[in-house]
């Protein structure tokens, strides 16, 4: 079986998690291949919930081999944290692979992206400041940190002094903050090196001789289409390539095993932080989705910004990812509403955009253009097939589908696990 690629459709908070879970029952490795601890999965397994935040959703499903590739950043108090907190719930933590050439989130990272996010005033990001974005600027500059590191106190050392040297002129000389001690940051990411050894490896050698003995591979991508620093709404971005062809360069994996592209997108549109999003809601319809879809960020707690579906998005993201499947969610967050508004085009200045416009500026200022849609009053958690969804949700589904330019495989209608529609065997290819 190829590889599979899975990525969020919006601004994140889609659901991939759900999905993933529901998927890892038919593969052997789920790979994580962007992002760090700045956005979270939430699944619930019968009535426990997960909230995970850099660890592969696969974690949780016995057998199978979960792993952080090279693509991603790691906050390695973070990553003990989380494996702790499961291992005290009795999940098997101990199948999870590390890339040795994954970049470590250090302590100065974080200082510099609290800080600098707080200097930016009313122009700030919305970072989540957890030292994402200024590890990936290291990694660029060339002066980052990798988890091989730590197993050459020297090599570590001479990195961190060498990255300390611009950091401490910026905090102290800028930012009026205390210069970060070169000895302190040594010891303290030194004292995970033992801990991380185990489960170090060369992900990408494991994970190309899992897809030539015929194991199916899993990629799991952080965040979302909208917030791929190339793709999405630059600059209220994240700091990596969440899109699917993040997944190559992340994994060393090479683009030619990937032939299947799953995207999670809700039946309604969400996102948190600063920046553009057509249609965002600020009435009591924004509220009942955001109070009825518990729309708080699993990393930060944050509320997030609520509104409808937005069709010119979804095409964008079926042809910027080479989606096959779409899996929609929380289909049933809209049951109880009479009427639902979906966005099937911009009006910008008076002209109309049935796609999105190339102008970030055009974005910010575009309308959305609705069709309404009748709703549906029945409870439809307890659904398991298509047929069995009352007629208004069947034909809300089938035209999503028609106008978001690929195949709706699975419906979410609830949080539980087992709360999922299946229409077609994503893995089984198109």
């Amino acid at each position: 079986m190829p590889a599979v690629v899975l990525v969020g459709a919006q601004w994140g908070d889609e659901g991939k998690g759900k999905a993933t879970d529901l998927l890892a029952e038919h593969i052997d490795y789920v790979v994580k291949f962007n992002g760090g601890n700045n956005a979270g999965h939430t699944v619930v397994i019968g009535n426990e919930k997960y909230a995970l935040h850099l660890l592969p959703s696969g974690i949780l499903t016995p057998g199978v081999t979960p792993v952080i590739s090279n693509g991603v950043v790691v906050d390695l108090a973070v990553l003990f944290q989380e494996l702790e907190a499961l291992n005290a719930r009795g999940i098997d933590t101990s199948r999870l692979r590390l890339s040795a050439n994954a970049h470590i989130i250090t302590p100065y990272n974080v200082t510099v992206d609290k800080t600098s996010e707080r200097f930016l005033g009313k122009r700030a990001i919305g970072t989540t400041g957890r030292g994402i974005g200024p590890t990936y600027a290291d990694k660029i500059n060339r002066v980052g940190i990798r988890v091989q590191d730590l197993f050459d106190e020297s090599i570590l050392r001479q990195k961190v002094e060498a990255a300390l040297v611009a950091k401490n002129n910026l905090l102290t000389k800028v930012y009026n903050r205390a210069a970060i001690k070169v000895d302190e940051t040594v010891a303290e990411l030194l004292s995970y090196a033992e801990r991380i050894r185990p489960m170090v490896a060369d992900t990408a050698f494991e994970l190309h001789e899992a897809i030539e003995a015929g194991k199916t591979v899993l990629f799991e991508g952080g965040q979302a289409t909208m917030l791929d620093v190339d793709h999405g709404t630059y600059p209220f971005v994240t700091s990596s390539n969440a899109t699917a062809g993040g997944a190559s360069t992340g994994s060393g994996i090479g683009p030619g095993l990937f032939t299947t592209v799953i995207a999670i997108v809700k039946a309604y549109t969400t996102r948190v932080g600063s920046g553009p999003f057509p249609t965002e809601l600020f009435d009591d319809n924004g509220e009942f989705l955001r109070a009825t879809g518990h729309e708080y960020g699993t990393t930060t707690g944050r509320p997030r910004r609520c509104g409808w579906y937005d069709a010119p998005i979804a095409r964008y993201s079926a042809r910027i990812n080479g989606v096959t499947d779409f899996v929609l969610t929380k289909l049933d967050v809209l049951t109880g509403l009479k009427e639902i508004p979906v966005c099937v085009a911009y009006e910008v200045d008076g002209k109309r955009f049935d796609e999105m416009p190339v102008s970030q500026s055009d974005f910010h200022h575009a309308k959305p253009i609705y069709e309404n849609f009748p709703g549906w009053s029945e409870d439809i958690s307890g659904c398991r097939t298509f047929d069995e969804l009352p007629k208004n949700a069947q034909d809300y589904v089938l035209m999503l589908e028609r106008i978001s330019g690929a195949r709706i495989s699975a419906i979410g209608v609830g949080p539980a696990r087992e709360a999922i529609i299946v229409r077609h065997d994503m893995l089984a290819g198109k």
